[in-house]
């Protein structure tokens, strides 16, 4: 009789949709955990990002991944960068002045700054494009640290808590494996790069290479862990413009 209730609460538990696996092919846990738990402390500081800004940003989209469009739906990336400054606030400047990048609007920005002390600033809805990786920001959610350094930014343990906890919580609410949380320096072989521009294509900042983002990942494998959260497939490289 035991298992015979143990079957059926099994077999209404996969027509209710409980046993169906995320459409990301993340393997589901049998850790109990829920993404609004995963959330970090985030305080919100938005830039200016109004009609003009989205029309620069939908015409940049257009010329750069052929799409008229400043919305950002269904992210696959979440990409982490550094300021290659001392304050939250400088980068927060920088970011609401909207000031040309390369000869072209918008300006650049990001979605969150992460403070040396460990406080975590939105800048953006999620939903907003903001031009913070070449190739990539059709598809990419931009985290900033605030620092000089790979090197600075790893050894802070402030920083990297809120870090790690706020690209762990965005994992599981967009459904990102980790093999597609890149540093900056590793968009240029993620299978998600794309630009239009030839003169573009091998562009790339040296922040968060290929060593720094190991560490990192290892890190967040392991606050996952903790926290019952499956983290999907590693890293798949690609070049497709021989850079």
């Amino acid at each position: 009789m035991i298992r015979a209730v143990a079957g059926l609460v099994a077999v209404l538990s996969l027509v209710a949709g409980a046993g169906t696996p995320p459409a990301s092919g993340m393997v589901p846990d049998a850790a109990s955990f829920t993404v609004a738990g995963l959330r970090p402390p985030i305080v919100w500081k938005p830039i200016p990002f109004g009609a003009r800004r989205k029309s620069e940003m939908a015409a940049y989209s257009k010329r750069h991944y052929g799409q008229h469009t400043w919305r950002l739906q269904d992210p696959k990336v979440i990409i982490e960068h550094y300021t290659d400054g001392t304050t939250w606030q400088g980068a927060w400047n920088t970011f609401a002045a909207n000031s040309p990048h390369n000869g072209e609007l918008p300006g650049t920005c990001a979605h969150f700054i992460v403070g040396r002390d460990g406080t975590i600033y939105q800048l953006v809805h999620l939903w907003i494009r903001c031009r913070h990786a070449v190739g990539m920001n059709y598809t990419a959610i931009g985290i900033e640290h605030v620092g000089t350094s790979d090197q600075m930014v790893l050894g802070d343990a402030a920083q990297m808590h809120s870090s790690l906890r706020l690209t762990l919580w965005l994992m599981a609410r967009f459904h990102i494996n980790i093999g597609n949380v890149v540093g900056h320096n590793e968009t240029l072989y993620s299978p998600y790069r794309l630009e239009l521009y030839p003169s573009w294509q091998c562009l790339v900042h040296a922040d968060f290479p290929h060593w720094a983002m190991r560490k990192y990942r290892t890190r967040l494998r392991d606050l996952a862990g903790r926290r019952g959260v499956p983290v999907g497939k590693g890293p798949v490289w690609t070049n497709k413009y021989g850079c």
